[in-house]
């Protein structure tokens, strides 16, 4: 329950309903009873055991006389979402189809860049500043699409540099377009 939970907040969010089969699909229904009950346990097993806080909207439901638990997840804003037993790069989990994968470590990583709302084309690198960067073809071919010079502003205007203490550095993008041999060494 808690690697479902986990991977729903990690991607688009989810339902799971308590008390209905899976194969064939039918509802099996819950004790009336003990909907409470149940509906504390699930809830201790996500403040237990997910990290960073969940925060699933449970409901009680009747269908065809039956009582079920549906267990709404949102795709979170905190990713990555993992087991507080497991850890971040041994308990992050996300959904592939109808099942749950561990994330490996690129995964993880876009994850914490989605939390903090930047892609990985804007995310800099600080290995050689634009200055000694070559990308005259680049500048070339940008100037015979749109008639307009590469220049700096223009790099800043479309985030392909990012200004670190008074230098101007290169984001993924812009080593991307490049001809240096930067783009060799960090994109094999």
């Amino acid at each position: 329950l808690a690697k479902t939970i986990i991977a729903f907040a990690n991607d688009a969010g989810g339902e799971l309903y308590i008390g209905v089969r899976n194969n064939p699909r039918e509802i099996v229904g819950l004790p009336e009873d003990e909907l409470i009950k149940i509906e504390e346990k699930i809830s201790n097993i996500v403040f237990d055991r997910c990290y960073p806080a969940i925060l699933p909207e449970i409901t009680f439901l009747t269908e065809e006389d039956k009582h079920i638990i549906r267990i709404t997840i949102y795709r979170g804003s905190t990713p990555p979402y993992y087991s507080k037993e497991k850890g971040k790069l041994k308990g992050t989990y996300i959904r592939v189809g109808s099942s749950n994968r561990l994330a490996d470590e690129e995964i993880i990583s876009e994850l914490e860049r989605r939390k903090r709302n930047i892609s990985f084309d804007s995310e800099l690198i600080m290995d050689k500043p634009v200055s000694e960067l070559n990308i005259e073809t680049f500048k070339q071919i940008y100037q015979d699409k749109t008639g307009e010079i590469l220049d700096v502003q223009t790099q800043r205007k479309l985030e392909l540099v990012k200004a670190v203490n008074g230098t101007e550095y290169p984001t993924n993008a812009l080593i991307l377009f490049s001809d240096d041999t930067l783009r060799s060494s960090i994109f094999p």
